[in-house]
């Protein structure tokens, strides 16, 4: 039976879509409209001129951004799930509910901290100088390159979004039936066959919007690529501040952030089509 759209349900759902009108529409209308003027005299003059586009896009420097930016985020959201795995599944299986509530809080605890100063930390860690290099020197390793390298990028990332998929993955571990798992047990099923077959298939939808939203942080993230990637070869995020710091062009800047946007949203819907498949059948 088809239900009809009620005007106290229009109500109740007005905020939610003056919010997206204000703060995702209408700025990305605006940044389409953008991409399309040009910068004369270090001034941006409204037009209708597809050079920015074709400029940017047939630079072979973009595209060697775009794919690194994609293969980071795509390694750092399968890395970072895996890690993050054990965490919750001991949170969800192993702990009472007590210690379940103070694990959660303990991992909510990163995000009262700026994001920018933890990994200004990590530079203190992962220098040729630093605590780990000088930790291993005692036992006659090193020195590793760990900073300024795709390592370091890692570690950035790992701290920006493994709090985040720990609990996501924690939320949906909590929900697994647990007749499931007493009825493979029954059969005789291993406890890692249980986990494998049992465990990780009723907890997918929310496993793989953990590593979705991992992807997204990590693929607009210029903060670790910056100051514990050294920078170069320039991610996506990088390449927007030079662009704008190369004679103003916000325009051309504007049609990175076009790309970016469109990509996460190809991902989005493509994961969450592959996340709720099985579970729609």
């Amino acid at each position: 039976m088809r239900k009809s759209i009620t005007f106290y349900g229009l109500t109740l759902s007005l905020p939610m879509l003056v919010w997206q009108v204000l703060f995702f529409l209408a700025p990305l209308i605006f940044l389409v409209a953008l991409s399309f003027w040009t910068v004369q005299n270090f001034r941006m003059v409204p037009d209708l001129n597809p050079d920015n586009w074709t400029r940017m896009l047939g630079r072979g420097v973009f595209w060697q951004a775009y794919f690194r930016t994609f293969l980071l985020s795509t390694s750092a959201a399968i890395v970072i799930s895996v890690l993050a795995f054990p965490c919750a599944y001991a949170v969800a299986f192993k702990l009472s509910e007590t210690a379940r509530r103070w694990a959660i809080f303990l991992m909510v605890i990163p995000f009262f901290t700026s994001y920018l100063v933890r990994v200004y930390s990590w530079q203190i860690f992962l220098s040729d100088n630093g605590i780990i290099n000088a930790l291993l020197a005692k036992v006659g390793l090193g020195p590793f390159g760990m900073l300024n390298s795709v390592f370091g990028v890692m570690v950035g990332y790992a701290t920006l979004s493994l709090p985040l998929v720990v609990l996501l993955q924690l939320f949906s571990l909590i929900f697994v039936d647990r007749t499931l798992i007493e009825a493979a047990h029954n059969l005789r099923c291993g406890r890692l066959r249980t986990v494998f077959e049992v465990v990780i298939p009723a907890a997918k939808v929310g496993l793989v919007i953990a590593a979705l939203f991992c992807f997204i942080l990590t693929f607009g993230d210029f903060v670790s690529p910056l100051y514990l990637g050294g920078g170069d070869p320039p991610t996506l995020s990088i390449l927007i501040t030079d662009t704008t710091k190369s004679g103003q062009q916000w325009p051309r800047a504007a049609v990175i952030a076009l790309t970016m946007i469109a990509t996460l949203l190809a991902v989005a819907f493509a994961t969450v089509s592959f996340a709720y498949r099985e579970r729609g059948r």
